[in-house]
């Protein structure tokens, strides 16, 4: 009988953690098909990781478009979660000072567009839902005020900076690794308050490249401690591959195709345009322009704000297989922000035996898009390669994210961020 107890008290932990490490993964989800284009970042800049000061007076954009193009009752609250995103067993009152839910009230119908849709957009937090505590937060928009009723989620960081970081991005050591990829050298300064003696195991870092959650290093401790600054300088911390700058696809215009377009069919109700395809760059020299790292840039030419006055268009991606033939026991994926970075059925491309290439098709809003193609085996999902080659001196944003937990408190607190680029030199070509 004791052995019996002993085997289902491991197998309730086994359960426990398995549980703890699924939930660990949150991603941000879009579960209704008739959303596009959801945003969230901080004001003004669209590539900005949507990062909240707190009791600050800068605020963080919300933007979504409803392609049904009625009206209806959006809502959004919050949901406090630890360093890996598992929500925190608190209740909502304790991490929200005022309202817990929040009616979306801003919206705009499509004009000038061939597409009808509603735009919806929020500047978060309102004065009437404060989040008080620092740490990652979930958002989520949900109708009519019931929250089992979700349409999409997406993650945001509220920060009270006590701590100083530093951060540099250094070329590794190991011969393996010098061409291909790029690591970082941390230090966190402390604050005089904090109790140093166990700071090692009570503070984490998470480092994010490109605002990346889906390849974030995550649970990074410190290599050592000296007074009250942390270090972390393991050759294996903040170890990344450096891509390569991303492929580029200007929809500003429909009518004014640009280079990457190759024909476009104009109809009465929308727009269908076919790219030129791609092909692999893994074997392509480095080439320095600037990118959106990944992401993209809602814009438009011949509108004044392109938010609600931009259209949408069909846009058929196509990749060209080696030989013509498709990759055996591996499947092809598209990947972008406007993906959400996941290689699932919805992104992955079909191979056309007549044409020789991959394709698949991207309902997108004008604008300035980055992407890449992923490779990835069968047999082994986790086994992915990008189809674009690794070079060290590839320009990559990074994002440093500390956490403190004492040992009794029941939340992570988000003390300390800092951003770095890879390279600030910004030259018209390297090789």
């Amino acid at each position: 009988m004791k052995i019996q107890a002993v085997l289902s008290r491991y197998y309730f932990l086994f359960i426990l953690f398995s549980f703890s490490q699924v939930h660990a993964q949150v991603i941000e989800k879009i579960y209704q098909p008739y959303i596009a284009t959801a945003q969230l970042y901080g004001y003004g800049n669209q590539q900005q990781l949507p990062i909240y000061a707190l009791n600050s007076k800068e605020p963080l954009q919300l933007e979504f478009d409803d392609l049904e193009g009625s009206l209806k009752s959006y809502y959004y609250t919050y949901v406090l979660c630890d360093y890996n995103w598992v929500p925190a067993n608190l209740n909502a009152f304790d991490y929200i000072k005022g309202f817990t839910q929040n009616r979306i009230t801003n919206y705009r119908y499509s004009s000038y567009a061939l597409t009808r849709y509603t735009h919806y957009e929020a500047l978060l937090p309102d004065a009437n839902s404060l989040p008080v505590k620092s740490g990652n937060y979930l958002l989520k928009v949900f109708l009519n005020g019931d929250t089992s009723n979700l349409v999409f989620t997406k993650q945001m960081l509220v920060v009270e900076a006590k701590s100083v970081v530093s951060a540099q991005v250094v070329q590794p050591l190991a011969p393996q690794y010098f061409k291909t990829h790029q690591r970082l050298d941390l230090s966190v300064l402390l604050p005089k308050d904090m109790n140093a003696f166990s700071a090692i195991q009570q503070v984490k870092a998470v480092i994010l490249q490109n605002n990346r959650w889906d390849i974030a290093q995550r649970d990074v401790v410190a290599s050592f401690q000296r007074n009250n600054t942390l270090i972390y300088n393991m050759q294996n911390v903040g170890l990344f591959p450096a891509g390569k700058e991303w492929r580029w696809l200007d929809l500003r215009s429909f009518r004014l195709q640009s280079d990457r377009v190759d024909s476009a069919h104009y109809f009465k109700n929308r727009t269908d345009i076919f790219l030129k395809p791609d092909v692999d760059r893994t074997g392509q020299r480095y080439v320095y322009f600037p990118d959106y790292d990944g992401m993209y840039n809602i814009m438009t030419y011949e509108t004044i704000n392109p938010m609600w006055q931009g259209d949408y268009a069909s846009v058929r991606f196509r990749f060209a297989a080696p030989e013509g033939k498709p990759y055996y026991g591996q499947s092809l994926y598209l990947s972008s922000a406007f993906t959400g970075y996941q290689p699932n059925e919805r992104w992955k491309m079909q191979f056309n035996d007549s044409t020789g290439f991959y394709e698949t098709t991207a309902y997108l809003k004008q604008g300035y898009y980055n992407y890449q193609y992923i490779l990835q085996n069968d047999n082994d999902p986790s086994t992915q390669k990008a189809l674009e080659g690794d070079y060290w001196e590839t320009e990559n944003s990074y994002t440093v994210l500390i956490y403190y937990k004492s040992f009794t408190d029941r939340n992570d607190q988000l003390i300390g961020v800092t951003q770095v680029n890879s390279r600030r030199d910004r030259p018209g070509f390297s090789f």
